[in-house]
Formats: C-alpha cells, structure tokens, sequence
C-alpha cells in the first residue's frame, strides 16, 4: 500500500461489522477497504474517515456511547480526534480532520 491510510484496528468481529456499516453511513461516495486478519479487523479509507454516535446507535439499534468503542480499539491508522461524544475522525494532517 503506497497511499496513506487511515482508519480503525479492531479485535472483534461483531463490533467491525457495527463500525463498518455506520462507517458506509458516515462515508457516502468514500470507497472502504477492510482486512480481516481473524485476530484484528480493520477498516481503512484514504486521508480521512468519519464515525459518529447516531450511525453506531443505527447500526446496533439502541442508544451507544463513542467511549464504547475504546476496549475494542487495537490500533489505528492516521490521527484520531475525538468531537465531544459525537463524532470520531480518522484524518492524516493537522487541518484535514474537520
């Protein structure tokens, strides 16, 4: 992979397939790739990646906290910013991330 990429590192695969669908909701037009390596899953895009509390709370279908996700963050591609509980963005410049 010669492209930066940015993006989740998971350790479980209930929680990738969550994250993956609210991702395609946060991340229309954006082409997603994931790797699933049976220990980690991850889910990568180019420069930046959205995730936001209500498109985990539509994919799960009861109320979810961003903070949930922590115990299940192996790693991650880029920079992550956290936007109050809200909103989780993958980005890889200072300046990209809004």
């Amino acid at each position: 992979m010669s492209e930066m990429l940015v993006g989740p590192v998971l350790n479980d695969r209930s929680i990738f397939e969550t994250v993956l669908e609210a991702a395609e909701i946060d991340n229309p037009g954006v082409t997603l790739s994931t790797e699933d390596r049976e220990g980690y899953f991850r889910i990568y895009t180019p420069h930046r990646l959205r995730l936001t509390r209500k498109s985990m709370e539509e994919a799960l279908g009861r109320p979810f906290a961003l903070s949930e996700l922590e115990p299940y963050l192996s790693s991650f591609g880029g920079r992550m910013r956290s936007i109050g509980e809200e909103e989780l963005v993958f980005y890889l410049e200072r300046g990209s991330e809004a």
